[in-house]
């Protein structure tokens, strides 16, 4: 495992300053700064009392207001998981991924008590949907921390939002609670590796938000392919090949195709009012 400054240096590209020495040393931190995205796995099953042990350090995660508007849904029935990995079938690692949790915002919970108790509820609008958003989101990332920590190895899967009507029938979702982001994860068969970012003077900002320049991007788009460059290009039949392809065209490519333009009628469905 690379030390802090090394990992950071190597994913940044700007990070050159020294390591406070209070966190220097700290194996989890260490972990922190050289983890990288699984997608293959061994076959070996984790042990439930770890996945549910995991469910509840990721609960312990900050929540707007204490609100705890996020749930986790441990999928291990074998007709629902099969359906899943045929709906994310076009990320072939899904169905070799052991295990798949998804992440759920619940502001169900949220109207429940308002019914309960004869309070109104008086936030029917775009910040109830946000929050719960906000607040599945925090728990997937401690999720993959803790896992990470215990020798996992884990992948985040947005594509499940491309089926969120069919996914929330198969998990039984009642109104006002979604998908976020599944997660495939189970024990590594090989190392990941240090994914490269876009550099800190682009993303932290102080006091005034700073655009970063195309020179900024560019310069990310080399450093990166140096490091780890795509193995291919997207939609070559509609955008040709390009020699110097990185991230940023990658990126462009990506968003050039609709995706998920049916989302925001879903969660009005759901029963959220978006305005």
């Amino acid at each position: 495992m690379k030390s802090i400054k090394d990992a950071l240096a190597h994913r940044f590209g700007d990070f050159d300053h020294a390591v406070d020495p209070r966190i220097a040393e700290q194996p989890f931190l260490q972990g922190l700064a050289s983890r990288g995205v699984c997608r293959r796995f061994r076959e070996e099953a984790v042990p439930t009392t770890l996945i549910e042990t995991l469910a509840a350090l990721a609960l312990s995660a900050p929540t707007k207001s204490d609100m705890q508007q996020r749930d986790i849904m441990i999928v291990d029935d074998p007709a629902i998981r099969g359906r899943i990995d045929t709906l994310l079938a076009e990320q072939d690692w899904i169905p070799q991924a052991p295990h798949f949790i998804v992440f759920l915002g619940n502001n169900r919970r949220q109207r429940q008590i308002h019914d309960w108790t004869g309070i109104p509820f008086a936030n029917d609008h775009l910040d109830a949907f946000f929050n719960a958003s906000v607040d599945a989101g925090i728990v997937l990332s401690a999720f993959v921390l803790a896992a990470e920590a215990a020798g996992l190895g884990c992948c985040p899967v947005s594509v499940i939002r491309n089926h969120a009507e069919e996914v929330s029938g198969l998990l039984g979702l009642p109104g006002h609670v979604f998908p976020v982001a599944g997660l495939g994860f189970g024990w590594p068969s090989a190392p990941s590796h240090i994914s490269a970012r876009l550099p800190l003077s682009a993303t932290v900002h102080r006091n005034r938000f700073t655009d970063a320049t195309r020179e900024v991007v560019e310069s990310y788009d080399r450093r990166r392919n140096g490091i780890f460059p795509f193995r291919s290009q997207r939609n070559v039949a509609r955008f040709g090949t390009s020699p110097t392809y990185g991230w940023s065209e990658d990126k462009a490519r990506q968003y050039a195709e609709p995706e998920r333009a049916d989302f925001g009628k879903f969660v009005n469905e759901r029963g959220f009012k978006l305005i």
